[in-house]
């Protein structure tokens, strides 16, 4: 995998020696670590949460789903047998979870890991699960199956132009900011609208969850060529670990291309290469490129985010001397 590569490498200059000197417990401060696909986010939160004394919070959005890990890039069982790691392996591929759900659950497994005396350590590039674990998320009224069948309906229809030509007309807000790869919260936000007459939009705004502790952000920024090389390297190495076979497991186990877990980057290719549509090479180009532009629309949303203190990146320094490096912001912080 990318970040065991990017393990490897070692500054001189490392964490060594440091530690986390607040009393995290009282001052309630959750440290979160974000940054794009390839970006080394694992590499770097295994020994941050040695430093720190934490547990690590996986905000990632598909590595809580089972058999799914090589398409993840998913922390390895070595990896999360030296640091505790939650929210990973909870559910099978054909099993829904939400972005709000996760901010509630996350929260409450927060207040179990400072009863613990150790410090929660979000680590994770989805910006719609970072955000609702620390600044809350109201995630509307329970499904109604016969509104979603309905908009799910007009979907098939018209594709998702015909969804953002809807949004448009009922929460522009809404329309203006959601990800056009994400059809499923359009869906949700059309839904919610349908069910309850006020824009989701609104909702958010209208119903903002208390939040219980402090956050403290830092993003993993590479300059772009070099990020495309990681990309690049973390595809072939998905293949050489076996992303195919693991492919083929899922499908064994009856879980295919009409799950939204799985209409993913680097799954949805495999099965487009599965049936004829596109050859070996083509797979392996789109994944990659695809990869590529889902990296920029994570960098477009954290950067939105003015809380963020970003980490400049190089091939050259080693992930003890990033990990260190943000000890060092914390302590320096904690003492002003």
């Amino acid at each position: 995998m990318m970040d065991s590569e990017f393990s490897s490498r070692n500054s001189e200059s490392g964490a060594g020696g440091s530690s986390f000197s607040i009393v995290n417990s009282e001052l309630r401060t959750v440290i979160v670590l974000v940054g794009p696909s390839a970006s080394g986010k694992t590499a770097v939160s295994l020994p941050l949460a040695e430093l720190l004394g934490a547990e690590i919070i996986s905000a990632d959005s598909r590595q809580i789903y089972r058999f799914m890990d090589i398409g993840t890039a998913k922390p390895t069982a070595a990896e999360r047998a030296r640091v505790t790691h939650h929210f990973i392996d909870i559910l099978n591929p054909d099993q829904e979870y939400s972005a709000g759900e996760f901010g509630i659950r996350g929260r409450e497994e927060i207040e179990r890991i400072f009863s613990r005396g150790h410090v929660p350590l979000v680590v994770g590039g989805s910006g719609l699960y970072v955000r609702s674990l620390t600044d809350g998320l109201f995630d509307g009224p329970p499904a109604d199956f016969e509104v979603r069948t309905t908009i799910e309906e007009q979907f098939a229809r018209g594709g998702v132009e015909e969804l953002l030509g809807e949004l448009r007309r009922v929460d522009p807000v809404f329309a203006a900011r959601v990800d056009r790869t994400k059809p499923r919260r359009m869906i949700r936000a059309l839904e919610v609208y349908h069910v309850t007459g006020v824009p989701i939009s609104r909702l958010h705004e209208e119903q903002r969850i208390e939040i219980p502790f402090k956050s403290r952000v830092l993003g993993l920024a590479w300059p772009k060529p070099e990020l495309h090389r990681r990309i690049g390297r973390r595809c072939e190495q998905m293949f050489e670990g076996g992303l195919l076979e693991e492919v083929e497991g899922l499908v064994r186990k009856g879980y295919g291309p009409e799950l939204n877990a799985l209409n993913t980057v680097g799954y949805a290719e495999v099965f487009e290469f599965r049936k004829g549509v596109i050859t070996q090479d083509e797979m392996v180009e789109q994944i990659s490129r695809n990869t590529r532009q889902y990296a920029k629309r994570q960098m477009t949303w954290f950067r939105r985010d003015e809380r963020i203190e970003w980490l400049n990146m190089s091939e050259v320094r080693g992930p003890d001397d990033v990990a260190g490096e943000i000890v060092k912001r914390l302590n320096a912080a904690s003492r002003k």
